[in-house]
């Protein structure tokens, strides 16, 4: 068994699918939805090019999150206000660090809207959030382009040939999902002003751009 048996791919739908996974697979904020998956299983056949699958894959994502990214500049309600007032300072930490922390959550596999709506209700520079953000996630394709090619069929593969049952990988990815998503959920329930207040008081103070 391996990741194609786990997830199989029409090479004549492959670039498509990859478009249309990573794109609204990154479309829905604070839900993570594993579209990653489907990169690595594509980098484990020659069928796909490295290079494009991991581009394309990048450029789907970046362009989901730059709409998650204008909802919130916009001031639509992705979150409501008293979750907003809640991670005031959180959103004036990312801020500060604007172009560091969209390209860190977009190049590591951390909730990167915990970031990206802080970042658009800050109303952050959005071509600055762009390039950033393209930046991380070529990292962060390349990264598991090569990693799932080069330990794919020696490391991968062998522990796949040990499950019996493919539900069993199927439950992991749902439970791991639901973690990821509860995390998500604890982080925005947290009072900022506690945990920022001590390591970083000037969060806890509006900005002279804010309204």
């Amino acid at each position: 068994m391996d990741l194609t048996d786990i997830f199989p791919i029409d090479p004549e739908v492959g670039y498509l699918g990859l478009v249309l996974v990573s794109f609204f697979g990154s479309l829905i904020p604070f839900v993570p939805f594993p579209a990653f998956i489907l990169l690595a299983t594509m980098s484990t056949t020659d069928q796909f090019d490295l290079n494009i699958i991991a581009i394309t894959s990048a450029v789907a994502s970046t362009f989901a999150k730059q709409i998650i990214f204008y909802l919130s500049y916009g001031g639509r309600k992705i979150i409501n206000e008293q979750t907003r007032k809640r991670i005031k300072p959180f959103e004036r930490l990312v801020k500060r660090y604007g172009a560091g922390a969209a390209f860190v959550a977009a190049a590591t596999p951390i909730p990167d809207d915990l970031i990206y709506v802080p970042l658009g209700l800050a109303k952050y520079n959005p071509l600055r959030f762009f390039i950033s953000t393209v930046a991380g996630k070529i990292v962060l394709s390349y990264a598991i382009v090569f990693i799932s090619r080069g330990f794919g069929s020696s490391y991968i593969n062998p522990l796949l040939d040990q499950v019996s049952d493919l539900s069993t990988i199927y439950i992991g990815t749902t439970i791991f999902v639901a973690m990821i998503t509860g995390v998500v959920i604890l982080m925005l329930r947290l009072n900022w002003e506690r945990v920022l207040g001590r390591v970083a008081p000037w969060t806890l103070r509006p900005a002279k751009d804010e309204e």
